[in-house]
């Protein structure tokens, strides 16, 4: 994208362009923008009149003007055939993000692939089936026979079960209602594809068991109570970095108003050093645990609330379950389930006893308690809003964890009210709409080590990228590519053959071992490497998208470009498999299998919003979420009124818990005691090698990275993933910035760049989660917790150097990320 370097004038904005309402496609915050198109031969002027802004453009502009965009935020694209011009930037009258971009959503034009400017021409634009060596384009009509005729053969000859389904399981570029509902349709209704998995968990399941199963859905709240709160305390998870919006937004008025944090994280972050210059150091507290021990530092503040008298207990009396045991603990609850009084008997942990487990000290731990819960001055209860995500979703002990977090907001009666709430804070945002998966059981099959087995003969990857993001990444790549060569090599064997004779040859391959697979996605990733056919999607605004944010507030995304080349929206992809199934079974003689693949006679991604969200909720249509514009609504939806939706801002406002589906309505407590390490492995691990490989996220490409690989204003940032290192230890491995390293244990290897951060702990390192040019996942063991659930931030290894540093890399800027605001 380097033409962009040299752009000196961008075109004006005219009155007439076309406006459309767009959320960004990124993370869960789901920022409102503008979206503006025109004829690529007129431009606006500076006339008032002749603007879309309304304002004299002749004249110097404020620093805060409306009336500004940046060259990320233009590009020309293909509408209705013709090319115009796009522009895509904040609008100030979201409420999710009141007019600021991210570094990721401010680029979302220049992102979009384009002819005449020479963007993302990574972009897959036909179907394409491995023919004589190589991937040939085709016709769509040829590419789903091949597919379903491989998918009907195994499911028949064998069983659903030999079916296993990669698949995105939420909102924004790769998800959205309109798609969830179409794959979910196919695989769970349909079909009851048992062996399935989600995008970035090696098993179709939750991350958060607990927190539902204690009654209190992982989405309760409204970022405007980060504004109204006392206190905000944030454990495993680095808002500032990966929810920019919602922290710069929400947060830091919070922190302006008087709020202070509290931050538990082993690592100091972006948001610690982001926090202490907007709310003053003393108004932050850091715990910062040793890694892992996160059960036992909320276990400890528990305590401490619960023996200083500082429960709401009129909530506790009347929300909550009174009678010990409701769900004892077994193999789908890895704790029980119940009242207070039973909870405690297995939290309990005294000050001193959390302080030596997590390298905190006592007056810290009763500090965090005091601020989450001491009443204030005047016997008012104190407010308190908390945030979690991947630092203990992917953690230790996640059951157990999750829940810890959840009793403090019980026991302080934090749930349902203003200021209040328990969430994550997320990664993608929402989009999940499908028939039940029920069938699926729980715990869910373990699908990495399924395939590993070699079970299962056909694969079915949903814009999913298990090489860059799955645990014990170096041997599910090695099973995975070995696995599709054979039917490769049979295929190649086959060349000339009739449509018979290629199927009978994959078939043959699949007897002995092999997996036929087939890759949706809108680039060719790494694992589509391995695919026998390629289906080429189309993502956000090439078609009208709806998804809910963080705060679940559903919006509208809509289509303001065509879809690139000849890519379809995930829905249509599934309905033109589901229709392929139909007809080849009913060749096949399977009349009764293959009246279960009717009803897919979409021909729009509203056509599946109808037959699929809509049903759920009548009250929500196109039309109706293209008049709420970029503030939408929150869900659940239950109404409408004066030509409003009516949506709810927070739930459980009438102290009724309903997520675990009991009548009584009561929430649980979760007997979440300390038990060391989970997940199998990692002491053992931890004892081996010298430095903690810690995963984290940068802002500069959360969730789009894989797009960002042909951005060279990227790429000239970070051309290898940045490994951050404590610079005594970079001086003990003889390392400057920038030079290679190679990251070893007995799990594989991994690479990446010496990246010197003061701040980081000795022994320690954090390695930035999925790039394409170096998988931490390589490094991470197979061990899971519980339900299947992976623990991809605890991995040890020992770090070499490869190379000094590179031209790409000796030119870079090595300052400390902790910027001043």
């Amino acid at each position: 994208m380097a033409y962009k370097r040299q752009v000196g004038r961008l075109p004006i904005i005219p009155a007439d362009a076309q406006e459309h309402n767009v959320t960004c496609h990124y993370c869960i915050v789901g920022c409102g923008y503008k979206a503006y198109t025109w004829p690529v031969n007129r431009q606006g002027g500076t006339d008032p009149s002749q603007n879309k802004f309304g304002v004299n453009l002749a004249e110097q502009q404020p620093i805060d003007t409306e009336a500004w965009y940046a060259p990320s935020m233009y590009n020309v694209v293909k509408q209705n055939g013709r090319d115009v011009h796009l522009v895509v930037k904040p609008d100030v009258n979201c409420v999710v993000n009141g007019g600021l971009g991210s570094i990721r959503g401010a680029r979302m034009a220049e992102n979009r692939p384009s002819k005449v400017t020479g963007t993302q021409q990574q972009r897959l634009s036909d179907p394409l089936v491995w023919r004589n060596g190589v991937w040939q384009p085709t016709s769509w009509d040829d590419a789903l026979d091949l597919v379903a005729r491989v998918t009907a053969r195994v499911i028949t000859e064998g069983s659903e079960d030999d079916l296993v389904v990669s698949m995105f399981d939420h909102g924004g570029s790769a998800g959205g209602y309109e798609n969830t509902w179409g794959t979910g349709k196919l695989y769970f209704e349909s079909m009851k594809v048992k062996n399935a998995r989600i995008h970035n968990r090696p098993a179709y399941m939750s991350e958060v068991h607990s927190s539902r199963d204690m009654g209190v859905d992982e989405l309760n709240y409204a970022y405007e109570d980060y504004q109204l709160t006392d206190t905000i305390f944030i454990v495993g998870a680095n808002p500032m970095e990966t929810q920019t919006n919602l922290y710069l937004n929400h947060m830091v008025k919070g922190l302006q108003n008087g709020a202070r944090m509290v931050v538990m994280d082993p690592r100091r972050t972006l948001t610690v050093a982001s926090s202490e210059q907007f709310a003053g150091k003393d108004n932050v507290l850091h715990l910062a645990i040793k890694e892992g021990t996160d059960v036992a530092a909320l276990n400890t503040i528990m305590t401490h609330i619960v023996d200083q008298g500082w429960t709401d207990k009129d909530f506790i009396a009347a929300s909550t379950y009174q009678d010990g045991v409701a769900v004892p603990q077994d193999e789908a609850h890895p704790a029980s389930l119940g009242s207070l009084e039973h909870a405690m008997q297995q939290i309990r942990m005294s000050l001193a006893e959390g302080a030596e487990i997590c390298g905190v000290s006592a007056d810290d731990l009763a500090r965090a308690a005091e601020w989450i819960a001491k009443p204030k001055d005047d016997g008012s209860r104190r407010k308190c809003v908390m945030g979690y995500e991947k630092g203990i979703i992917w953690g230790n002990d996640n059951y157990r964890a999750v829940g810890a977090l959840v009793n403090i907001a019980l026991a302080t009666g934090n749930i349902g009210r203003e200021g209040g709430g328990v969430c994550r804070l997320g990664g993608h945002q929402e989009g999940y709409y499908r028939p039940s998966d029920a069938h699926v059981g729980r715990p869910a099959e373990y699908i990495d080590q399924f395939l590993i087995r070699g079970l299962g003969g056909v694969h079915h990857i949903w814009a999913c990228d298990h090489y860059k993001t799955t645990l014990n990444a170096s041997e599910f790549k090695r099973v995975h590519k070995r696995r599709s060569d054979m039917v490769k090599d049979a295929i190649d064997a086959a060349a000339g053959g009739s449509r018979e004779q290629v199927v009978d040859a994959i078939m043959g391959a699949i007897r002995m071992g092999g997996l036929f697979v087939v890759d949706m996605d809108i680039i060719h990733s790494q694992i589509g490497q391995n695919a026998h056919v390629i289906l080429p999607a189309c993502e956000s605004n090439e078609m009208n998208l709806t998804s809910m944010n963080g705060e679940r507030r559903l919006r509208l995304s809509e289509k303001y470009m065509d879809r690139w080349g000849n890519s379809r929206p995930d829905c249509l992809i599934a309905a033109g498999i589901a229709q392929n199934m139909e007809r080849v079974l009913r060749e096949m003689g399977h009349d009764a299998y293959a009246d279960q693949f009717k009803g897919y006679d979409w021909a729009t991604e509203e056509d599946a919003f109808m037959d699929g969200y809509h049903k759920g909720n009548p009250e929500v249509t196109y039309e109706r979420l293209r008049a709420m514009g970029n503030n939408g609504v929150q869900e659940p939806v239950v109404g409408f009124e004066n030509g409003q939706l009516i949506g709810t801002p927070r739930l459980y406002t009438d102290g009724r818990f309903t997520r675990h589906g009991r009548e009584d309505g009561k929430a649980l407590f979760c007997a979440s005691g300390w038990r060391g390490w989970q997940a199998p492995g990692k002491a053992r691990e931890q004892a081996a090698h010298r430095f903690w490989i810690n995963n984290v996220r940068a802002n500069i490409f959360w969730q789009n990275q894989f797009l960002d690989q042909k951005n060279d204003f990227i790429q000239d940032r970070y051309p290898h993933p940045f490994v951050e290192m404590n610079p005594d230890d970079m001086v003990e491995l003889g390392l400057n910035p920038g030079d290679l390293i190679e990251i070893v244990n007995a799990n594989g290897v991994t690479q990446g760049m010496a990246y010197p951060l003061p701040t980081i702990k000795r022994n320690t390192v954090a390695m930035v989660f999925g790039s394409p040019a170096g998988s931490q996942g390589n490094v991470v063991n197979p061990g899971v917790n519980e339900l299947v659930l992976p623990d991809y931030k605890h991995c040890w290894g020992d770090i070499r150097k490869i190379s000094n540093a590179t031209a790409q890399t000796a030119g870079i800027s090595f300052k400390s990320h902790e910027v001043v605001l």
